[in-house]
């Protein structure tokens, strides 16, 4: 390993891609309980939370394929709740309720979901 400066990143994002932009972003407009700001129709849609910036873009039509992976891979976008129950009323709410139950992990409850294109959401309560 060299010892080298610094990136200098200033802050960093997840991003979910996905032809089916609109269905995404009102699933998490739904589920998150937030209007996305900035919001570009058909383009791409930002949800701020604390400690953490989440964008929605529609691939070009020429790049759709890279992103159309047949699962979320180790990916998975993990968002610490106040109410896991509520989360989970939630989501089933969307249509989307977990598919498993909740399991006890060293950190708390946590449970498995997924949003409209596959993408994994892990939920979890301190």
């Amino acid at each position: 390993m060299t010892n080298s400066a610094p990136l200098g990143c200033k802050a960093g994002f997840i991003t979910l891609a996905s032809p089916h932009f609109e269905q995404l972003v009102t699933f998490y407009q739904g589920f998150l309980g937030v209007d996305p700001h900035p919001h570009l129709l058909d383009r791409y849609a930002e949800f701020q939370l604390p400690g953490l910036r989440l964008g929605i873009f529609c691939p070009q039509a020429d790049h759709q394929a890279e992103f159309a992976a047949p699962s979320s891979g180790a990916m998975s976008l993990c968002l610490e709740v106040a109410d896991l129950e509520a989360a989970i009323a939630r989501l089933s709410d969307l249509g989307y309720p977990p598919p498993g139950p909740v399991i006890t992990a060293s950190h708390g409850r946590e449970i498995y979901a997924y949003d409209p294109v596959g993408s994994r959401l892990i939920l979890h309560q301190g």
